[in-house]
Parts: C-alpha cells; structure tokens; sequence
C-alpha cells in the first residue's frame, strides 16, 4: 500500500468517508455473506459514486485492519487533506463573528483525539487545532474512533501553538483555556462570540506556554470526590456548554 494511504475501518468511518470524502476513497472491502443493511448500504453507495468493492473473507478485514474492530466494513483511504494554519483567518471569518475553535495542547492517545474530534463535530466546531509534534496526529485509529469526524472537519496542525494562540487572538477570538486550578467557572463566561477553547493533554494538561497564551483560564465545576476529568469527556462539556448559550 502507498504510504499516501491507509486503512480505515468499521461502518461509521467507511460510510461517512464514502459520505463526506468518496473522491479519497480508493476501495471498499466488506465481509463476504455479511447481513447488516447498513453493510448492504455502503455497498451501494460506494459502487454508486464508481469506488471499487470487494467482497472478502473476514480473515482478509482482519489483516488489513490491523487490530481495529472492523465490523465487516473496511476502506483503502488517501492520505487526509490537511489545513494549513495559514487557513484558519479564513475558517473564522467565514463564521461571522460566532466562530468555535477547539485547541488541544498535546493529546497523546488516539482514542482521546477521536472521541473529540466527534464531539466537535457533533458541536458544529469551526476548526481543531492540533500541535504537529508531541502530539498525536490524526490517523486510522483516530478516523475510527472519531466515527468519520476526522475527516469532516477542520483538522488544522500548527507547527507552533503559541503563534497559532496569538493569531487567533488578533482575529478577534477570545482564548478560554481550561484549568483545574482556576477560578473561574466555565458556566459563568460568555461563549456565544468568537471563542476558542484550549485543553491540555493527558498527563501534564496545558503547557506552560499555552497557558500564558489564553486571555483567561476557567475550570468545570466538579462537587464530586473526582478531581480532572479525561480530556475527551471535559472537551465534550466545555462545547456544548458553548452549544447550549448559542441556542439559548
């Protein structure tokens, strides 16, 4: 395989590669004598939109998902289309003043970065910004996990967060970052403008630099005995929290 491409696997990723992104998809390959309708339905609009289908045996899916729960659904992906930050003026302009910017300063587990990659597509985010080192980067486990999220949203990889932090500020984005130490409740702050909201990786949170970066720092209220929450479960809350006060 080109290292311009790469597997992907399970229902949700093919069929919303096949939705969102059919010209990337090179091949589909399904469980052979597989009954799931919505097995039947990927099969059809991949041959629909001309993508290539094969039927094969399950111990073929397995070989080519590389450990992934595949479903008896996997897909030969081009490389992503990836943002330059040089692009995300734009992304926050085309937003009108309501733009939802989600920064995640060094997430290192897969699963963590597709769990929030899907809430914030499911949040309607105007972009993700993503560090391009020490951090994990989007690939067949975070398509998999995101359920296709991955690749219908802005995935922006900043060769330098603090930069990207300042840019966002001069393009009239208020910067939240979260932090378990600070005053501040998320629940008492404004999130209905230009809002980008930053959230630190698994072990050490926000960095020292990024923290400097936020015009101010706000935590979620926990009355509980739990003192963080995981990184996925806190970016789902901080944006729908905005999601509630932009519909309120």
């Amino acid at each position: 395989m080109s290292k311009d491409s790469q597997w992907i696997a399970g229902i949700n990723a093919v069929a919303s590669a096949i939705e969102h992104d059919a010209d990337n998809v090179r091949e589909v390959l399904l469980e052979a004598g597989a009954k799931n309708p919505r097995i039947t339905e990927i099969e059809g609009n991949a041959r629909r939109l001309g993508i290539d289908v094969r039927r094969v045996a399950q111990q073929a899916l397995d070989g080519v998902a590389g450990g992934l729960r595949h479903q008896g659904a996997v897909a030969r992906y081009a490389a992503a289309r990836t943002w330059d930050e040089h692009e995300l003026p734009g992304l926050v302009e085309t937003a009108q003043g309501r733009a939802l910017v989600l920064v995640l300063d060094g997430v290192q587990d897969p699963h963590n970065l597709g769990a929030c990659l899907r809430s914030a597509a499911a949040a309607g985010v105007t972009a993700v910004v993503i560090p391009k080192d020490k951090a994990v980067q989007v690939n067949a486990t975070v398509r998999k996990t995101s359920a296709g999220a991955a690749d219908s949203i802005p995935v922006i990889r900043a060769t330098n967060l603090a930069r990207c932090l300042r840019e966002l500020q001069q393009l009239g984005v208020w910067i939240y970052g979260l932090a378990g130490e600070a005053s501040a409740s998320l629940y008492a702050i404004d999130l209905r403008g230009n809002v980008a909201l930053v959230l630190g990786g698994e072990a050490d949170g926000l960095r020292r630099l990024t923290r400097e970066h936020c015009d101010q720092l706000v935590k979620i209220p926990m009355p509980g005995q739990t003192e963080s929450l995981n990184v996925s479960v806190a970016t789902g809350v901080a944006l729908f929290e905005a999601v509630r006060q932009r519909q309120a």
